[in-house]
């Protein structure tokens, strides 16, 4: 298995999250589920969470430490795989998969000396199918592409590029829907002052576009035109496949 880690934020139940998940894992899970069937979770209440209830400054040492004896403590014992992080409304939940819980409070007696001042609760239960990861850890398409978006940007800032200054931004499209209509889809982007660069095909075959417009590629301008750029797409049977822009510095 590949340890392939990613950090977003979202809304959970009204809340404001912080999700830390291992995407790696994702590519073994038809494997996995038989192996490890038993969702675990350790909850532990946060003593001094920011506003929006996360992780202060001033805690945050602390929960990491947690966090690293909590994977020392599952290496020693091999019971199960550490597959993400919540942080949310002053809490924040580990949560592992289990391939075995006959020695789960051993697990958590060896981890959790130390933090008998910490208020923490935990448990197991049956998820053969990986429900908790795939719809409460794992992006939604509109969170994936936010993550590809702030990657970019962040990679576009290390080479000094201003990211307010618009710029010709180009993006891609494949077809993946039998009902697709790529003409109409043309026109729509158009439409919204969308210039249609070329008909491109995936490394997979499928037939695209690839089209272009002057944007900023600043994070809440791009998060908002690739969010409804999605949506567009998909009503005509096409997927959105990212962006590019060349750099500009300040």
């Amino acid at each position: 298995m590949q340890e392939y880690w990613e950090i977003y934020m979202k809304n959970l139940e009204g809340k404001v999250a912080s999700i830390l998940f291992n995407a790696g894992i994702s590519m073994d899970i038809e494997n996995f589920k038989y192996i490890y069937p038993q969702i675990a979770y350790i909850k532990v209440k946060l003593k001094e969470p920011t506003k929006n209830g996360l992780v202060s400054k001033e805690e945050r040492v602390k929960i990491s430490y947690l966090e690293d004896k909590l994977e020392a403590a599952l290496i020693k014992f091999r019971i199960g795989k550490y597959v993400g992080r919540v942080i949310s409304d002053g809490y924040v939940t580990f949560l592992y998969y289990l391939q075995f819980t006959y020695n789960w409070q051993d697990f958590l007696n060896y981890a959790l000396e130390g933090f008998e001042d910490y208020e923490i609760t935990s448990g197991y239960e049956e998820d053969s199918e990986w429900r908790y990861y795939k719809e409460l850890l794992y992006p939604t398409a509109k969170e994936w592409q936010i993550i590809q978006n702030h990657k970019v940007c962040e990679a576009l800032e290390l080479q000094e590029d201003n990211l307010q200054t618009p710029r010709f931004i180009t993006h891609r499209g494949y077809f993946t829907s039998k009902d697709s209509n790529k003409e109409a889809l043309k026109e729509a982007l158009e439409s919204r002052g969308f210039d249609i660069v070329e008909d491109i095909v995936h490394e997979d075959g499928y037939e695209g576009i690839k089209f272009i417009r002057i944007d900023k590629p600043f994070y809440y301008d791009i998060d908002e035109l690739t969010l409804s750029l999605i949506e567009l797409l998909e009503k005509y049977g096409a997927s959105y496949d990212g962006w590019e822009c060349d750099i500009i510095k300040s």
